[in-house]
């Protein structure tokens, strides 16, 4: 009886990771990371991570937003263009004690196209985001290009 359930649940979450991964909201890498600005409050100087980063979302090759926890999350911007920033399957962010501080700590990309030795990026700023806000922003987007597409008027980021 319980091969059924489990067969089950890794259905659902395969389905569920599938509709994730088709939930894009169709915007280029300058229209997304603006409506990540347009959702971050005033710098702060450093957030704390609890163990390791619950997600990243890479948002071109200057900057990322950073999940601490499912609803804490930060956008953070580099001193300059990190290599293979937006193609990494992987990152990892230094810190100090837990905390990660702008100015000091640096974002390191694992794995990418290239397998040789990258220079770290160092963090110029750190922004809270407003994780519902943004959420609700990207939910209305994708509605709208879901609307485009079946009135069959291109996407507002695809044109």
């Amino acid at each position: 009886m319980q091969r059924p359930r489990f067969a089950r649940l890794l259905a659902a979450g395969l389905l569920a990771a599938l509709g994730a991964g088709c939930a894009t909201t169709g915007l280029t890498d300058a229209q997304e990371l603006a409506l990540y600005q347009a959702h971050a409050g005033e710098p702060v100087k450093s957030f704390t991570v609890f163990g390791q980063l619950n997600g990243w979302s890479p948002l071109g090759d200057a900057a990322l937003a950073v999940w601490a926890r499912p609803s804490e999350a930060y956008l953070l911007e580099l001193t300059g263009r990190c290599i293979d920033l937006d193609s990494a399957p992987a990152i990892t962010v230094t810190n100090q004690g837990g905390r990660v501080y702008a100015k000091f700590d640096d974002v390191l990309v694992l794995g990418g196209l290239q397998n040789s030795f990258r220079m770290p990026c160092r963090i110029a700023e750190i922004r809270p985001l407003d994780v519902k806000a943004l959420r609700q922003a990207q939910k209305q987007l994708r509605q709208a290009n879901a609307a485009e597409r079946q009135a069959g008027t291109p996407p507002a980021g695809n044109q």
